[in-house]
């Protein structure tokens, strides 16, 4: 269900409404857009991930990737083919071009990309710098004073006054 709003008499009293229109206009798109192709994101170890698009009918030269600042961006582009010949009965594989977003958590990277039958397979370690991982700092003892006497403890043989 897509429903549009007005927000055309914001804009004679608010300045940049005109952008947050946009803003909410783009999320209220319909859910075919953002649905398409579907991927899933799998935690691969402590500091790994995996994003897999599954794309059917694309190859390995129908996709690029584009890594930005803290976002990933998968573009898929679909060679025109000629289907003057062909005919179908039944098309339900997608052939249109799409392109797909990710953003980023800090200090993760895009490490490789594979293309398998229509999956693409793209790797994504953490890798933070070694200032910000945690170290192990050694706790020394006080040294030993050679100079220092120890006090008797044992008070029986004290003198009296």
């Amino acid at each position: 269900m897509s429903t549009a709003y007005d927000f055309s008499p914001l804009y004679r009293s608010m300045i940049s409404v005109d952008r947050v229109a946009e803003l909410i206009d783009s999320v209220m798109r319909s859910e075919g857009d953002r649905s398409y192709p579907p991927y899933d994101v799998e935690k691969t170890g402590d500091d790994g991930y995996r994003i897999t698009l599954a794309a059917a009918g694309f190859g390995a030269d129908e996709f690029e990737m584009a890594a930005q600042a803290n976002r990933l961006v998968v573009v898929g582009r679909k060679a025109k083919a000629d289907h003057s010949a062909s005919t179908y009965l039944h098309r339900a594989i997608a052939s249109r071009d799409f392109e797909r977003r990710f953003e980023l958590a800090d200090y993760v990277v895009v490490r490789s990309a594979s293309c398998d039958n229509g999956v693409l397979a793209i790797d994504l370690p953490r890798q933070a710098p070694e200032a910000l991982k945690p170290r192990r700092i050694e706790i020394l003892a006080p040294p030993a004073w050679p100079n220092m006497r120890q006090i008797n403890k044992d008070q029986t043989e004290r003198p009296a006054a």
